[in-house]
């Protein structure tokens, strides 16, 4: 189980100016530097060549260019245009055209309008050029606001798009039925934020038995289901259930993350199934990393160990 109190610990370390700033000036500075384990670098060129490593293993792929929380309509329309130029790179590699974002990336601390002008501006040049794009769900005052901008633009015919839903969320199975009924892609996460016990279960039996319960409504309801998680027991869950539901493995994929359960993606495409890895990079990295160490404390002494080694 995962210890609250350690999770509350780094998402407490992750907005610490001084920690980012350490980490910022080492965690990237090599190519075996202890960031790199789970970001695939700060360029979209070093993503790239970590999705060409990818694709030669028979692995699927999304780019998520890092980024979160911009608090001008100056840096939402700088984020946009760095989402433009990552298009353009990933059409000239010839990798597979996938991305994922986050709308307080497209300003929508700022201001929801913008942040849809935004997500439009990615998507007309995206759509055509046959990109899946994937808007990432954050911590629950959002929850609302992101169904509602994935349901217009969902209704206004934009189709190579999805969203994803945390098991976690109380209200989570209530939106599952929704998306279903719009036909939606849903990607199937636990979730990653620290979330109040009036939203969000708090016991990890819990967030599990809704992950399991949402698994099976997706199988049987849903819409081409990714199911992400790292969990070898979930895992089996979803394996079992599709074969004894008569549910072929290219009608749903698994979803994992760059760097973690290397092992597991490797042999799940042994045994037939579809694995899409997400692809993290970008300057704005550390946020996002310590939300990884807060999933998984044991790799705490890995990055002590990283830290120490690089400024020594």
């Amino acid at each position: 189980m995962i210890d609250r109190a350690a999770r509350t610990f780094f998402h407490l370390l992750a907005q610490s100016s001084a920690l980012k700033k350490l980490a910022s000036r080492y965690g990237m500075r090599r190519p075996t530097s202890f960031a790199r384990r789970f970001i695939a670098g700060e360029t979209v060129g070093e993503a790239i060549d970590a999705a060409r490593r990818l694709e030669a293993k028979h692995l699927h792929l999304t780019l998520d260019l890092l980024g979160e929380s911009v608090t001008s309509i100056d840096s939402a329309a700088s984020a946009t245009r760095e989402y433009l130029d990552v298009i353009d790179a990933v059409i000239a590699s010839g990798i597979e055209r996938g991305i994922s974002l986050k709308l307080t990336q497209l300003g929508l601390d700022v201001d929801k309008a913008t942040a849809v002008d935004n997500l439009r501006k990615i998507l007309e040049p995206a759509e055509p050029a046959g990109f899946f794009v994937r808007i990432d769900m954050e911590n629950s005052p959002y929850t609302d606001v992101t169904l509602e901008i994935f349901e217009t633009l969902w209704q206004q015919g934009y189709r190579q798009i999805g969203v994803v839903l945390q098991s976690a969320l109380l209200r989570s199975e209530r939106d599952l039925a929704r998306m279903a009924a719009l036909g939606a892609p849903v990607r199937l996460v636990k979730g990653a934020y620290k979330e109040p016990k009036s939203v969000a279960y708090q016991r990890k039996s819990e967030v599990d038995a809704a992950y399991r319960r949402m698994v099976k409504a997706m199988l049987t309801g849903g819409h081409y289901p990714a199911i992400a998680t790292h969990d070898p027991a979930m895992i089996r869950f979803t394996q079992d259930f599709a074969r004894d539901h008569h549910v072929s493995a290219d009608k749903f994929e698994f979803q994992m993350l760059y760097g973690i359960r290397r092992d597991l993606q490797t042999s799940l495409v042994k045994d037939g199934h579809r694995v899409r890895v997400y692809v993290p990079f970008g300057r704005e990295w550390f946020p996002y990393f310590m939300r990884r160490l807060a999933e998984r404390p044991a790799n705490v002494g890995f990055v002590v160990r990283g830290i120490l080694s690089e400024s020594g």
